[in-house]
């Protein structure tokens, strides 16, 4: 066997080492390597099992031993698989070679976590013939060796344990299963209840990155904006210590390269050049939404919100995902590509569709999705060729599409539709070029656009929001909210033209006169949107030495007090403050920095709005009770009352009870608070209950004063039953003043009652029947004692009118007004509804609480000919039954009714009519 430069052994040792290394033949002295001795043991020697190569500044050393210096450069290890001596014969089946990256144990954990862990617990080979038990170490062991790494002790060495170290995550479930451990762990660095804190808001999305791959794209483009707040919240958080800077970074980091690899593997299933072009545009829009949406999150929280945010200040450069944008933007060129090819079929004669069959050869072999700078060259050269090939189909259609666009010029709306339906065509050269006149039209309309959005700006930036010359209002904001939210609206309008421009018509003369218009009033918006805020910041800063704007709110003052002057209960926690808050809040989220001192105070406000508004909800059920009560009831209620205001009256802090209750005590303060909540429930229990026995009392007697003893006896026998069973059940623990109200009539009153009352209204019709003026007053058909008597009479007299007879008649009503058709009619008032509701337009259900029975609005009725056209077609009509009374025992007439259509629906329900009952 050779010994010098012709031993195989040895170049295959000092090749793989210049490989491994990146070292060039003239860089180290190989001859001289050749005779290392540790080499020649290693080769020679069967008892030596391994070879250590390491680099450092020094060069390139050789060992037989691996000692823990080692792991402060890159090492490449040789070692055996036998205890033989190597030969060219046992040279590749009896070496194995490792490189060694940080230290032994991050080489470890990645062999396992990469190589071997999938191999023998996933492969169906392997893990079939893999003992349980040890597989079941395997786990522990990468679990363990993960653990260690996460802690950052990779060295084993005694340095203390540093939080923004993350050389052992390498993925979000690391940085998630890092607090988990920490909970369980603790150190001086991280407490326990600061690494349960950050894991309980990690645990908002854990769950859905630990099955990542088993989410639809849908699905992850939901869990990017909710990963986007999670990591907000992580960071604005002010209970604990702040999150490291730098592991933020690293987590945002690990979060992109996650939704990136998502995205791949997704789209990776499909064939992107020949499945259906409508798959292939969802699952591409999908995977760019995602990219796009982080790439926005890391930008806007690194690049804006947190760097303004004072209490933790983003002080690094914005973060800016670039392999993600960059695979976003890969991936919109991909969809690019189909959809000009869409296009192009589109437009294309079925016969000359051939031109295009072999479109999509120049990227065969190409996996688009797989984005890194070694294929970007590749993909360039493949988009080239694909616009070589489809030049003389874009030739063709040209002509097309411009006569298309011609037809539609004159509506800007169309125009601007059929531009962005084609913008894809549209930009590429043949086909721009043919639509210069078209696009220059386009370029018209835009300008105009800008010059409406100058006018309604300028026309409304000084009126108040909701006025007809203010901005237009929104639901829930206040003047300075609504007015930024206003213009926003109006920069984004601006924006959308700017873009369309930029992408279609950016080779036209009056381009740039145009993009300066529109910039310069992007710029107005932008000084309009500074002076609203400036205003609102001058104005509570103002407020703020001022003790009456109810801006003012001291941690030691008292949180309650009575009035002196009226006796109401007043929190000393003012509503400005709560609209303060919201202002603050929204203002945030739309980028402005808040001054020092008003966040100062709403964090002061905040700190307290939990229990402000408790107070307050208490506060007004003490100021409001009186009225909600019963006058003859308030003796009932007196030892309840009495003690709710004795603890309103004494709260002091303490067991002594000598200093009052503030906001900066929250113990006192929390235990007050239920003392408070506790009485008044009790309170608001106890009128519940009083109010509604009196209540049911009212409603029996009620419906006793209006039964007709001529007609329902028995029905009223029933209910006076029942008052007195209801009057004996709560005689006990009811005062006599409160008994003496429900004194009511014996049977011959209420008998007489129902008599004389209807004998009084015969004789007052009567007597306006003899004036000829009946018919044209409002009438009560329930004060008759057979109204439909009084509906045929009404009917004959109209016969004789007409002069015709009476069967070729028709009874009708309407709502809408006068009954143009009828010779005679009557305004009727005194009708009822069961069943649903009608507001004299159409019928409508019930709601939950809505009353059982609702009275009508006042209608005519009256006697048309069979042929005339009544006030509502049949279609939107339902006949319903018109009774004398609630129990349904006598029809007085059929009326139609107007109910939109749906006639099951009424029937269904059981809606009639009903008089009133005298």
């Amino acid at each position: 066997m050779a010994g010098g430069t012709e031993d195989v052994r040895k170049l295959f040792i000092v090749t793989t080492t210049q490989n491994y290394f990146g070292l060039e033949s003239g860089a180290w002295d190989q001859p001289l390597l050749y005779h290392s001795p540790e080499i020649n043991n290693f080769l020679d020697d069967g008892n030596q099992m391994l070879l250590r190569v390491r680099r450092s500044d020094s060069g390139v050393s050789f060992s037989n031993t691996i000692d823990f210096a080692d792991t402060k450069d890159k090492v490449l290890v040789f070692f055996k698989l036998r205890p033989e001596v190597v030969t060219d014969q046992n040279l590749h089946s009896n070496i194995l070679v490792s490189s060694m990256l940080e230290s032994p144990i991050n080489s470890l954990y990645q062999a396992v976590r990469q190589v071997f862990a999938p191999m023998l617990l996933k492969d169906q080979e392997w893990s079939r013939n893999f003992d349980p038990k040890l597989q079941n170490l395997l786990s522990e062991l990468e679990a363990g060796l993960g653990v260690v790494l996460r802690k950052s002790d990779t060295n084993l060495s005694k340095l203390k344990f540093k939080e923004d170290d993350i050389r052992g995550i390498l993925t979000p479930n690391d940085e998630f299963q890092f607090w988990i451990e920490q909970v369980h762990r603790g150190n001086k660095q991280i407490s326990k209840e600061r690494a349960c804190y950050f894991k309980e808001l990690f645990e908002t999305v854990a769950r859905e990155f630990y099955n990542l791959d088993s989410l639809s794209l849908l699905e992850v483009i939901d869990l990017v904006e909710t990963t986007r707040d999670v990591v907000d919240d992580v960071w604005r958080q002010t209970e604990h210590d702040h999150y490291p800077e730098s592991r933020m970074l690293h987590l945002l980091d690990i979060i992109g390269g996650s939704f990136g690899r998502f995205v791949q593997k997704k789209l990776g299933t499909l064939n992107l050049w020949e499945d259906p072009y409508y798959l292939v545009k969802e699952n591409l829009k999908g995977g760019i939404s995602i990219c796009e949406q982080w790439v926005i999150a890391c930008n806007h929280l690194t690049g804006q919100v947190w760097q303004r945010y004072v209490p933790h200040p983003w002080k690094n450069e914005k973060y800016f995902p670039e392999t993600l944008d960059k695979l976003g933007k890969r991936l919109e060129e991909v969809l690019a590509v189909r959809t000009i090819h869409e296009k192009l079929l589109y437009f294309l004669p079925a016969s000359e569709e051939k031109i295009l069959a072999r479109v999509f050869e120049p990227f065969i072999g190409l996996n688009p999705v797989q984005y890194n700078p070694y294929t970007e060259p590749l993909w360039k050269a493949a988009v080239s060729q694909y616009e070589k090939i489809i030049a003389p189909a874009e030739r063709k259609i040209a002509g097309k599409l411009k006569n298309y666009i011609s037809e539609i010029q004159d509506s800007p709306q169309q125009l601007l539709q059929a531009f962005l339906k084609y913008k894809e065509l549209v930009k590429r050269p043949i086909i721009s070029k043919e639509l210069m006149l078209e696009r220059e039209t386009l370029l018209a309309r835009l300008v105009d656009s800008v010059k409406d959005f100058r006018l309604d700006f300028e026309n409304r930036c000084r009126g108040n929001p909701g006025d007809v010359s203010g901005p237009l209002s929104g639901k829930n904001l206040s003047e300075v909210v609504n007015n930024i939210v206003w213009v926003r609206q109006l920069e984004l309008k601006v924006d959308d033209t700017i873009k369309i421009a930029e992408a279609l018509l950016s080779d036209l003369s009056g381009f740039r006169s145009f993009h300066r218009s529109a910039e310069d009033l992007l710029e107005q918006f932008k000084l309009y949107e500074q002076e609203q805020f400036d205003d609102w910041s001058r104005d509570i800063q103002s407020g703020l030495s001022d003790s009456r704007s109810g801006l003012c709110i001291e941690a030691n003052s008292r949180i309650m007090e009575l009035d002196p002057n009226d006796g109401s209960l007043k929190v000393h926690y003012s509503d400005r403050l709560v609209i303060l808050l919201r202002e603050v809040r929204q203002l945030s989220a739309l980028g402005f920095v808040i001054p020092a001192k008003i966040q100062q105070v709403a964090n002061i406000a905040q700190k307290f709005c939990k229990q402000a508004i408790i107070l307050k909800q208490v506060a007004h059920f003490y100021n409001s009770i009186d009225q909600q009560m019963i006058q003859s009831q308030r003796p009932m209620m007196l030892q309840s009352a009495l003690a709710f205001e004795q603890i309103i009256k004494n709260s002091k802090a303490g067991s002594g009870g000598k200093s009052q209750i503030t906001w900066d005590n929250p113990n006192e303060l929390e235990g007050y608070i239920k003392k408070l909540q506790s009485a008044a429930e009790r309170l608001a229990t106890e009128n519940r209950k009083l109010r509604k026995w009196h209540t049911t009392f009212c409603e029996k007697v009620v419906i006793l004063m209006n039964i007709d003893l001529l007609r329902q006896q028995q029905r009223w026998k029933d209910g006076l039953q029942e008052l007195r069973t209801g009057l004996a059940s709560v005689e006990a623990q009811c005062p006599l003043i409160w008994q003496s109200k429900w004194e009511g009539p014996e049977d011959p009153l209420q008998y007489l009652r129902g008599l004389v009352s209807r004998t009084l209204a015969i004789q007052s019709w009567v007597e306006r029947a003899e004036k000829q003026t009946l018919l044209s007053e409002t009438l009560d058909l329930s004060e008759l004692f057979h109204p439909d008597t009084f509906l045929n009479a009404l009917r004959q007299e109209t016969a004789r009118a007409v002069g015709c007879s009476v069967d070729s008649l028709k009874f009708v009503a309407s709502w809408k007004g006068r009954l143009q058709e009828a010779k005679l009619q009557i305004k009727v008032s005194g009708l009822f509804l069961e069943g649903c509701s009608f507001d004299g337009n159409r019928l409508s259900e019930n709601e939950h609480d809505s009353p059982s029975v609702s009275s009508v609005l006042p209608c005519f009725m009256g006697w048309i000919p069979q042929g005339a056209y009544g006030p509502y077609s049949p279609e939107e009509c339902i006949p319903l039954p018109l009774y004398t009374s609630a129990e349904r025992d006598r029809v007085v007439a059929n009326i139609d009714v107007p109910c939109g259509g749906g006639q099951d629906q009424w029937i269904q329900c059981g809606a009639a009519l009903f008089l009133k009952n005298q």
